[in-house]
């Protein structure tokens, strides 16, 4: 098992930056992957970005050039930056070790017009 917490999340003015963490109960090098999903009032979640073992990273189209996500011996974190009203939605923590797929609690981003 893995526990995954988030925290971070909060208001802020279109424009402006928040900085996501997540602390896993394990080493994240242990974990395969780890990645920031979204998931917006009626919408599907979404993959923002993820971060694999060998530090390779991924970001969803829509955050290319605004969000990055980077890692410590202990946490990953999304700093996101130029944020817009449309980046409004539960952010979660997600860790793949194996075949299982591990998920925070999610934390809120809201981003004001």
């Amino acid at each position: 098992q893995v526990q995954l917490v988030e925290s971070g999340g909060g208001l802020v003015q279109a424009g402006g930056s928040l900085r996501l963490s997540c602390v896993a109960s394990r080493s994240i090098f242990r974990l395969n992957v780890m990645g920031w999903y979204r998931q917006a009032p009626g919408k599907q979640r979404e993959l923002v970005a993820d971060i694999r073992s060998g530090g390779i990273t991924n970001y969803g189209d829509s955050v290319k050039g605004r969000f990055t996500i980077y890692r410590d011996n202990v946490k990953v974190y999304l700093q996101m930056n130029s944020l817009k009203p449309e980046d409004t939605g539960v952010y979660y923590c997600n860790g793949q070790l194996g075949p299982n797929d591990y998920w925070g609690q999610g934390t809120q981003v809201t981003v004001s017009s």
